[in-house]
This record gives C-alpha cells, structure tokens and sequence, in this order.
C-alpha cells in the first residue's frame, strides 16, 4: 500500500559521467541528444539499484533535473527560469545562483516532466514508478519574494497556478503515474519565530500564510483521480548537506496533519531541528499515511537501530502503528550538487530503512 512501510523521498546522487556530460553539454562541446543518451543510460541503471537494495517505488532519482524544484516550475507557461540572482540562502552557505520569475499567465500545457516519468515507467517493469514535483507552494513562495514582473492581482496568480497544477495532476495520471509526491520547503517560513518575523517583514501574515498554503494543496488536489496516490514532502532544506531553517510543526500542525488533503505525509524527524511528535496528535484521519523521516539523508553514517525503533514507538503513541512507515528525511541530491557521502553509503542507508521497518512492522499487513 501506498506510501509503502520502508519508502524514499526520490533524489539520488548524481554519477559521475552524468555530472562531466552535464558539464560538456553547458560547455557546448556535446549535443542535447547526447546528454540526453548519457540520462537515459543512468537512470535505467538506477532503477534496476533501487530494485536491487529493495525499493518499492522508483524514480529517476531526478537525474535530469539541476535543481529539484526549479526545473519542474520553470517549465510551467509563464514563469521563467534563470541563473542571474543569488539562490537561496542556506545555514552557514550560499546555494549556488538560480531562481524563477513569473513574467506571464501561470499554466500548464505540455511539459517534459511528463515524457521523463512514461520513461521511468517504461522500465520500472512491476515495481510502482513515482513521480515527484514541486508543491504549487514552492511557486506562490516565489511570487511572494518580489520574483514577478506580471501578476498585479494575488487572487488571480492563486487561481492560475491552482488550475496549472490540476492540469498538470491530470497530464501525469494520464500518462500512467499512480504515486505522485509533492515536495514542500515553503511550510518551513512558518515553523519558528524567526519565520514568522520574516513573513511579517515582507508584510505577510504567518495566519493568512497557512490559510493560502492549505488553500492551495487542496485545490489543486480538488479533482484528483481516486486511485491516484498523492503524498507531500514537507522539508527544512537539503543542499550538500545542509540546511536552511528549523522548528517543530507546533504551529501548522493542525493544517498539515488534520487539513490537507493528500494521502500521506512525508515529514523530517531526524534530529531536534524538526522538534517532537506531539504535534502529530493533530492527525484525524485513519488513511492518512505518516512517513518517518528518522535517518537522515545528510550523512552515510547508520543511526542506532535500537534507538530508531524507540523513536517509532513514541510516535506510535500519537498515530496508530499501522498508520506509519519509516524513510530518510529528506532525497540524497536535492540538487545536482548531492549531498556530502558516497552512492555506497546512500544505498546502504536505504537497505538499512527497509531491514528496521521489516522488523517493527513484521506482523502488520
């Protein structure tokens, strides 16, 4: 069932023959065509890893993309994506340039993300093929940080981008897509005070915020298929190993856990950034999956088993067992750049995940 017990987030590191093809092909000395060839050929390979260290839905491992959000939403009509301002601002480091700008009408008509996942799907054979993309959130965050030469209206950006994502649910489903993941740092602004005072900074109100956020997941969900699994990855950040804020879910918690209208929730839990589980008493549905990012995705070191499953008990104590799964917190390669371990130790971690979730779930279905 989906998510599945022993789940990921999707993002891989990088190879390194992608990274020289992807560095060449800027450099002009080889074509799209073979950049392209040198994708098709390591994802195919990374598909058959993820099989083979256990993974129950693959992805690409967004081999294709720079950025994990980026790529995805400057491909949507009328937004723009560019490498002249500054990236975003990490803990102690500077992301390398890159960003958006809205300087049309938001919508969706075709997109190559679509072509990408029927290729994944091509060769995932029987194993389930997900797709991830960005939160709709991620581009009102956006808007919100002065990147728009076009939209004068707020309601109106709101409800274009609200129907370029229900075409864009429907373009992936129709292409055969039945797990599809949103992925979510613009919650972050919201999990401490520093956020808060940032929100208030630009003339934002964290309230009307969370009320804007939700609005837009479950409209853009409104005319989902019924056997489409949608879950989100709600993130702190995740570049070369960092971070970029911190807090609990205290004061969204009743929103995300008892407001949104996805199917499972990919959540950060794996060290006292992402504070406790009391937030989770807020989850009032007995379908929706909480997927426990315990080990982190930062480092190759293995977490002590014994004290991961003591941290499953104790959510367990918020959530019916039966509700919740277990994964890295976050993808190995938001970016291109990776995260600061080895492909080793990245698959090791995920062999890890599966062998604890065999053990504390062994006599659940």
């Amino acid at each position: 069932m989906i998510p599945f017990r022993h789940d990921h987030v999707g993002s891989f590191l990088r190879p390194a023959n992608l990274t020289q093809a992807r560095e060449q092909y800027r450099s002009g000395s080889i074509t799209h065509d073979e950049l392209r060839a040198v994708e098709d050929q390591e994802i195919i390979r990374i598909i058959e890893k993820q099989k083979e260290n256990g993974v129950l839905a693959v992805t690409d491992g967004e081999l294709r993309r720079s950025w994990w959000h980026f790529d995805f939403l400057g491909g949507l009509d009328g937004v723009e994506l560019y490498e002249q301002i500054d990236g975003p601002k990490f803990h102690n480091m500077q992301t390398r340039k890159g960003g958006l700008r809205v300087d049309g009408k938001v919508d969706f008509s075709t997109h190559s993300f679509v072509e990408d996942f029927k290729f994944v799907q091509q060769h995932a054979g029987d194993t389930v093929a997900k797709q991830t993309i960005p939160s709709p959130n991620m581009l009102l965050y956006r808007l919100e940080n002065g990147a728009n030469t076009y939209y004068t209206d707020h309601e109106a950006f709101i409800q274009d981008t609200i129907a370029a994502y229900q075409k864009a649910i429907q373009a992936f489903y129709d292409a055969g897509c039945r797990y599809l993941q949103l992925d979510d740092t613009a919650w972050a602004d919201l999990f401490s005070e520093a956020g808060h005072d940032k929100l208030r900074a630009k003339g934002m109100d964290p309230a009307q915020e969370l009320k804007t956020m939700q609005r837009m997941i479950n409209e853009s969900l409104a005319n989902k298929p019924a056997d489409l699994v949608v879950t989100m990855h709600i993130c702190r950040g995740n570049y070369k190993s960092n971070y970029f804020s911190t807090g609990g879910y205290d004061y969204a918690s009743e929103v995300i856990f008892g407001g949104l209208d996805v199917d499972g929730l990919f959540l950060e839990f794996d060290d006292e950034r992402s504070g406790g589980f009391e937030s989770l008493k807020h989850v009032n549905r007995k379908d929706l999956k909480i997927v426990l990012g315990l080990l982190t995705s930062k480092t190759g070191e293995l977490e002590d088993k014994e004290q991961i499953k003591a941290r499953i008990a104790e959510a367990a104590t918020y959530v019916p067992l039966e509700q919740l799964c277990l994964s890295p917190q976050c993808g190995f390669s938001s970016t291109e750049e990776g995260n600061i371990l080895t492909e080793d130790q990245q698959w090791r971690k995920l062999r890890y995940v599966k062998e604890i979730a065999e053990e504390v779930w062994r006599d659940i279905q």
